[in-house]
């Protein structure tokens, strides 16, 4: 990764009527980088891929890709994208090698090229044995794999991944993780939309947090988790017959939070914590490390959104 930008987004809004989906951000990418943009439902997420891609245009702001403006040269910016969308658009009437030469043929890749890379990328999906079948003889899991083999035909200089693992299991799941790792192993630049923490600590060099259409916090997935939790958490429950357990802890270094039934202490070293704890019976005391759905939920929020 070096840090040339291939992707700059300045002031972004994109408005619905009285809904703004997208209040003014600014981020780049970096050239082999992949960027992680985390939110909850609703947040602007996909909205902001969709401007990324040419596909919405944005109320105001600008996003230029590879030095290009979106909204001027959308038909030249699209060719150097691989997009594999939310939704699973193959076409059902076709086979699983027909789909891509219909891909290929869409972006005028020559037959001899395209079947060559058709060959290549159903390998690297590990779908080459599949190739005669048609889409609904495929797995979730399958599609997914599908998807990133189209994405890859026009050999893209950068990926938009929006949300690729939805409602995969977790050995779909890690196989489609191993891939995208070594494309990015091989230079390939990616922006990744998703709802997973597993999945942006899995892939994500750099992480943007979104909620209500802004950005929260940017940074390295690991920093995020130090500077805004710490390393250690400890959940206590059932802690309400000790009404005054923080006063029992006072002294301590820590930063707390309650939820429901549940008190959230977040802290350097847990050890201390512990120690003043030992012998109440009466409450549950569980330590873990801390991770990033920890900064997730302390930003965003764990109640549900409306």
């Amino acid at each position: 990764m070096n840090n040339e930008v291939l992707i700059e987004v300045n002031n972004l809004v994109k408005r619905f009527d009285n809904l703004v989906a997208v209040d003014g951000i600014s981020f780049n990418v970096r050239r082999g980088e992949c960027l992680g943009i985390l939110g909850p439902n609703g947040a602007g997420k996909t909205t902001t891929v969709r401007i990324l891609q040419c596909i919405s245009p944005a109320t105001s702001g600008t996003v230029s890709v590879f030095g290009m403006k979106a909204g001027l040269d959308e038909r030249r910016i699209r060719a150097l994208l691989g997009v594999v969308p939310q939704e699973n658009d193959l076409d059902p009437d076709l086979t699983v090698h027909e789909n891509l030469e219909l891909f290929a043929a869409l972006f005028d890749i020559p037959k001899i090229t395209a079947k060559a890379r058709v060959a290549e990328y159903l390998e690297f999906v590990e779908l080459s044995d599949r190739a005669s079948d048609k889409i609904n003889q495929l797995s979730g899991g399958m599609k997914r794999r599908l998807l990133i083999a189209r994405a890859l035909l026009n050999e893209p200089k950068v990926m938009v991944l929006d949300e690729p693992t939805t409602g995969l299991d977790p050995q779909a799941r890690h196989l489609i993780w191993q891939r995208l790792r070594a494309l990015k192993n091989k230079g390939v630049t990616m922006v990744l939309n998703t709802q997973y923490m597993d999945e942006a600590q899995q892939l994500c060099d750099r992480l943007i947090i979104m909620d209500n259409g802004r950005i929260l916090k940017e940074g390295n997935p690991k920093e995020l988790v130090k500077n805004e939790v710490g390393y250690e958490v400890v959940e206590i429950r059932d802690y309400k017959g000790e009404e005054n357990i923080l006063e029992k802890l006072k002294g301590l270094e820590f930063n707390s939070e309650t939820v429901g039934d549940t008190l959230y202490l977040y802290c350097r070293e847990s050890k201390d914590i512990l120690k003043q704890l030992a012998g109440y019976e009466t409450i549950s005391v569980l330590r873990r490390p801390a991770t990033l759905e920890d900064v997730f939920l302390k930003l965003t929020g764990r109640g549900l959104g409306k």
